[in-house]
């Protein structure tokens, strides 16, 4: 049996639920090589410490200005660094609690989280443990159920406590369960003290949760009801609702949320809403250019940017329209 299609996380730790007969891969791409040239010039031993502190930040302006500046920057940055200690996720003895045969399988870890004296490892797999840092010694698996596969974790410092995001055999892996887990019970293996969060929300695809450390705040959207949420990260309440009417996609800032509505030909509209309490802080409409598409618009706090297809990237202030600037022409490639 095969395990479950993942989403790509999103900024501020997005998990989506997965769509019913989705595809999904693994990304990989080549590493580019350098000349015997470059590789003896990064080797070279630096004596002068402001060489060592440009290499070290910039790889140098040579190397940074023909592409090897994150390449030179490793030996610098990890040059201090020794390993201390090694924890492993897989158990023989996992198939004595796990009932799907991909939770048994040794898989990469794509998630790891510190949470003071405790590191847990996400194994791609969807089995989750979690390690003390005193000890050295694994303390529990979080999987509760056998069925269980552990899509993201997330620390909610607000109460100390572990939020798991997860997905189930039982339900066809379609619907996220949020579950939350105070780090002193989770120290005592006592993993049956936690709760479940926003049993009334219904995350099927694509629905999704998201977790917002800077405002304090939880955004879920149902697709069954047509509705957005927003819920206190530090009690769990929920603060006000959304609804989903011509709304392509929410954008959060500090203090703020951007809501991008359906394009018209010409404009697409937008709204800022305060993200305390939902009230809305400005109605605009931002111009476009006809026949092409939108590559992204994205909020960086009071900057909004905005780049369309073969045309130059838009940085605008949103609260005062008339400051606009606009960069030369952006080409972004997927690597």
């Amino acid at each position: 049996m095969d395990g479950p299609k993942r989403s790509q996380l999103r900024v501020r730790l997005r998990v989506t639920a997965r769509r019913r007969g989705g595809d999904g891969a693994d990304r990989a791409g080549p590493g580019g090589g350098t000349g015997g040239e470059r590789k003896r010039r990064m080797d070279a031993p630096l004596i002068n410490s402001a060489a060592k502190l440009q290499r070290r930040e910039i790889g140098g302006r040579q190397l940074a200005a023909r592409g090897g500046g994150a390449a030179a920057a490793v030996p610098e940055r990890f040059r201090n660094m020794q390993l201390q200690e090694e924890f492993d996720t897989y158990d023989h003895d996992a198939h004595l609690f796990v009932k799907l045969q991909f939770l048994k399988k040794r898989s990469k870890i794509i998630e790891i989280v510190a949470a003071k004296d405790i590191i847990f490892a996400l194994a791609h797999s969807g089995l989750c443990a979690a390690f003390s840092r005193v000890t050295n010694k694994r303390l529990s698996f979080l999987n509760l159920s056998p069925d269980e596969v552990i899509r993201s974790l997330f620390y909610n410092k607000n109460n100390d406590s572990l939020i798991t995001v997860s997905v189930y055999a039982s339900d066809h892996f379609s619907t996220l369960k949020c579950r939350t887990t105070p780090i002193e019970y989770i120290r005592r293996d006592q993993l049956d003290a936690g709760f479940p969060l926003f049993e009334s929300e219904s995350l099927k695809w694509p629905g999704f949760v998201e977790f917002d450390d800077v405002n304090g705040k939880v955004l879920t959207y149902s697709a069954q009801d047509g509705i957005y949420k927003v819920f206190d990260l530090k009690n769990y309440s929920f603060l006000y609702s959304i609804p989903d009417t011509n709304v392509q996609e929410i954008k959060i800032s500090p203090g703020i949320m951007l809501l991008i509505y359906d394009r018209t030909p010409s404009y697409v509209p937008l709204r800022i809403l305060s993200i305390e309490d939902g009230k809305p802080l400005k109605l605009f409409k931002h111009l476009l250019h006809r026949g092409k598409k939108i590559d992204f618009i994205e909020q960086f706090n009071e900057k909004l940017l905005v780049k369309q297809e073969d045309e130059n990237l838009q940085i605008l202030d949103v609260w005062h329209d008339t400051s606009v600037y606009y960069t030369y022409l952006v080409t972004f490639t997927v690597l």
